[in-house]
């Protein structure tokens, strides 16, 4: 009689499990060879029946794992029996499930031979220059950080502000100028526009003709951000938070596009040519000389704090207003917003002894500003009339007082 078997498999060695009809039967576990003698009390256990593939476990008519009494096992080995399980088909390769080659299951060698064929001249062109632009791309990247003289260039100072935070800052800040312009931009994304804009144009000129900061540039890099933050005060001081309310839209007046870009242009170049004008950081003098600049600074914020409180406090919803104003900085001047925002560019290209530079930004801001205020004071005389054409004659003066 041919002996019955049955295919094993185990999660650490395969072997196969024979059982042949004699009267001492045989369990011979191989590869290993080692033999389990075994009695079995029915001669005609299994064997009356036809041979069929097994397909469930339970479908044997013993159990592998009886009693010690049924079944005898001498074992010469140290190691634990292993855990079998049984299988009707052939063992499948384990390595078909491991995580990293389920992306090349359904690789076909066919399908990436077709799509090859199917490449033109111009692709293998495109596709070569624009591996090569990577790999150089990434090469330069690599060297640049790997450079101590990057890091540190001329003054630790450098450490803290390597070209690639400046772009990446001013790349976060147009996204974040885009969504603005939706109306979809978050306190911190509105924050994040004008740290980007400040730091381009007080940190970033001088640290590039200098090769270090100290000084003034971060001085003025605070004191930027503070003086542009007043507006958003008296909300938050008026309101209890930072956003603007629904208001008429006669009364956002704005210039054309072109007009505006032009502007913000001017005052950049403006600081740019400050910082390439004035002498190297470390060359300004230190001390009670520089005692005017923080004058000029305290009274630039006081200004500003001023008229926007005084217009705040006689107009709807921060932006329409419900009277002419004429205290405060209004007592001087039509326009002390802008007369401060003015001074304080005044005072930072004084701080960089840059007076030709000085000279420029101050006639960008009034050839744009002077547009602005004429918009704005039509806008005053249509609304309130001869009151507002009373306080003209008062004050006599847009921006600088005796000048203009």
């Amino acid at each position: 009689m041919e002996p019955t078997s049955v295919l094993l498999h185990s999660k650490t060695i395969p072997f196969s499990l024979s059982i042949s009809r004699n009267s001492s039967r045989k369990l011979s576990f191989r590869h290993s060879n080692k033999q389990f003698q075994s009695r079995l009390s029915n001669d005609n256990f299994l064997f009356g029946q036809s041979l069929k593939p097994i397909k469930n476990q339970a479908e044997l008519p013993f159990s592998l794992y009886q009693s010690t009494s049924s079944l005898k096992i001498t074992r010469t080995h140290l190691l634990s029996p292993p855990k079998c399980s049984h299988s009707g088909s052939a063992s499948t390769d384990g390595s078909q499930n491991h995580p990293f080659l389920k992306p090349f299951k359904n690789l076909s060698l066919d399908e990436l031979k077709a799509t090859l064929l199917q490449l033109t001249p111009i692709d293998i062109i495109k596709w070569s220059g624009i591996l090569s632009i990577a790999i150089a791309a990434t090469k330069w990247t690599v060297n640049l950080v790997l450079n101590p003289f990057f890091w540190m260039y001329f003054s630790w100072t450098w450490l803290f502000w390597p070209w690639f935070v400046a772009i990446l800052l001013a790349v976060y800040g147009l996204y974040c100028f885009y969504k603005h312009s939706i109306g979809e931009a978050s306190i911190f994304e509105q924050f994040a526009i004008v740290t980007s804009v400040f730091t381009w144009l007080t940190l970033v000129p001088p640290a590039h003709f200098n090769g270090y900061l100290q000084g003034w540039p971060f001085v003025f890099f605070f004191v930027y951000h503070y003086f542009f933050f007043f507006n958003v005060s008296v909300r938050k001081r008026l309101y209890g938070d930072y956003y603007a309310r629904p208001h008429d839209p006669k009364w956002d007046l704005h210039l054309p596009r072109w007009s505006r870009l032009l502007f913000c242009v001017g005052v950049m170049v403006g600081h740019w040519l400050a910082a390439f004008e004035g002498p190297e950081l470390h060359l300004i003098p230190g001390g009670w000389s520089n005692a005017g600049i923080w004058i000029l600074i305290l009274a630039t914020l006081l200004m500003q704090y001023n008229s926007t409180f005084y217009l705040a406090k006689y107009s709807e919803k921060v932006v329409v207003p419900i009277a002419v104003v004429q205290f405060g900085p209004y007592r001087w001047v039509r326009h002390p917003i802008y007369s401060s925002t003015m001074l304080l560019f005044a005072t930072y290209f004084l701080a960089l002894r840059a007076p030709l530079s000085l000279l420029f930004v101050v006639a960008v801001c009034l050839i744009y500003y002077a547009q602005k205020a004429k918009m704005e004071e039509d806008l005053m005389i249509e609304t309130f009339g001869e009151k507002y054409l009373e306080y003209m004659g008062k004050v006599r003066y847009k921006f600088i007082p005796l000048v203009y």
